[in-house]
């Protein structure tokens, strides 16, 4: 479970230029990942492929090099 005033204040340092309305809706948004989408650990993307051909929706993420 995320704690919404932790998530807040990794938006406000991560973004300090950012309003506070602006981290409002970003805490929403990813408060609710959770209910819409699951982690989906995948070595065969292939299986992945077929699935999202299927018609299953993904949210695939990776993390930028700083």
């Amino acid at each position: 479970m995320l704690d919404r005033q932790k998530l807040e204040t990794i938006l406000l340092r991560r973004f300090p230029g950012s309003t506070r309305e602006q981290v409002a809706a970003s805490a929403n948004a990813i408060m609710g990942l959770g209910e819409e989408w699951a982690e989906e650990p995948c070595q065969d993307f292939r299986a992945l492929a077929a699935r999202v051909a299927e018609g299953e929706e993904f949210l695939v993420l990776r993390r930028r090099p700083l």
